[in-house]
């Protein structure tokens, strides 16, 4: 177990800053995951936690030692590529033990550490097969033992899972957040998939352009996203441009209460929070699709400027294309310079559309 704590670090590659004053302690045995869309920086700045990277500014501590001055082989950090970077012509066997080898470890001990973390990640019976032998599945429960036998403090995944396919994928990463949990060991885990985040981290630390919007708990994340980035960026979210005018927020199909300054804002809500009626009236929205998930539906809705909008809905059963629809949100956000200025938790009665705003929304 172990305590990584990152002060003010920034990496500059010429003039371009890959990571921007980012800052956080990771506490014993936490895992944390670090997600942002390709660019974020969140693969840079686990490369300067394992060493790979040097920082150009801040401080990493490991158990309050500083950690920025040594090499990847000295620092207590165990790191999983995307890649696996597993030696063809080992078996299975010398690909984990070759860490310890380094380390002149008795033959017995090697043997030992070996065997149980064969154990460990579910493959015991399989050291003497050859890594091209194995399925994708296998050489990157491989590539994590060759970690685990190190016994590292901190263990570094950079989107491990990347390359196998999506239920492969899911096996594999309750696995390895079942073993994280058993050994209490501080990981910190770089994904770009949503859902990998979601069902795995302790924390989620979602990164934009080497900076960071916003470090919380999962379902803090999505269900209060900081900034209007994380709204569209963690699952699917419907965000709406209009005008709070006299404490409400208005738009061309609907208008909710909203108590803040009036001005432009930007509304978030999710597609499970805005449910549809049919129209009872001329009705300002009209069913594009209709797509039945079995377990729900989702609704995709235009708005009077073609612009549209998606509802979860419990069936299918009376909603087809071209039916004239009026919109309820329940839960939202309002955001305005970045920020959140507003959140209506409680569903809300559906109000009569306000004056017509130009509206844009992004999928």
């Amino acid at each position: 177990m172990a305590r990584l704590d990152i002060a003010n670090v920034s990496k500059l590659f010429g003039s371009t800053k890959a990571v921007d004053d980012f800052s956080i302690t990771v506490e014993d045995g936490e895992l944390v995951c670090l997600l942002g869309p390709s660019g974020s920086g969140k693969s840079t700045l686990l490369r300067m936690i394992g060493g790979f990277e040097k920082p150009t500014y801040g401080s990493m501590t490991i158990d309050g030692e500083e950690v920025i001055h040594l090499p990847p082989e000295k620092r207590p950090t165990g790191m999983v590529f995307q890649s696996h970077a597993l030696w063809s012509h080992m078996n299975v066997f010398k690909n984990i033990a070759f860490g310890l080898k380094l380390r002149r470890l008795p033959k017995a001990e090697i043997e030992r550490r070996v065997e149980a973390v064969l154990e460990l990640v579910g493959l015991s019976g399989y050291g003497q097969r050859l890594t091209h032998q194995l399925s994708g599945g296998q050489q990157q429960r491989v590539a994590l033992a060759r970690s685990l036998v190190l016994e590292p403090k901190i263990l570094l995944l950079d989107e491990p899972f990347a390359s196998l396919d999506q239920h492969l994928r899911e096996r594999l990463r309750e696995e390895v957040r079942d073993i994280q949990q058993r050994l209490k060991i501080t990981t910190l885990f770089v994904t770009h998939a949503q859902d990998e985040a979601l069902s795995v981290a302790d924390r989620i630390v979602v990164l934009r352009d080497g900076r960071t919007e916003q470090i919380a708990r999962p379902a803090e994340v999505y269900r209060e996203p900081a900034t209007p980035f994380v709204a569209g960026f963690i699952g699917q979210m419907n965000l709406v441009s209009g005008v709070v005018a006299d404490g409400r927020f208005g738009h061309s199909a609907f208008n909710v209460p909203a108590a803040v300054a009036d001005g432009p804002a930007t509304l978030a809500v999710r597609p499970e929070a805005l449910a549809i009626a049919p129209a009872s009236g001329a009705g300002m929205a009209h069913v594009h699709r209709v797509t039945d998930y079995g377990t729900h539906a989702m609704i995709d809705v235009e708005l009077p400027d073609g612009e549209r909008l998606k509802s979860m809905m419990p069936t299918a059963d009376q909603w087809t294309p071209m039916q004239k629809v009026d919109l309820v949100p329940g839960a939202f956000a309002l955001y305005r310079d970045n920020g959140v200025i507003y959140r209506a938790d409680a569903a809300l009665a559906l109000a009569k559309p306000a004056r017509k705003t130009r509206s844009t929304v992004h999928a």
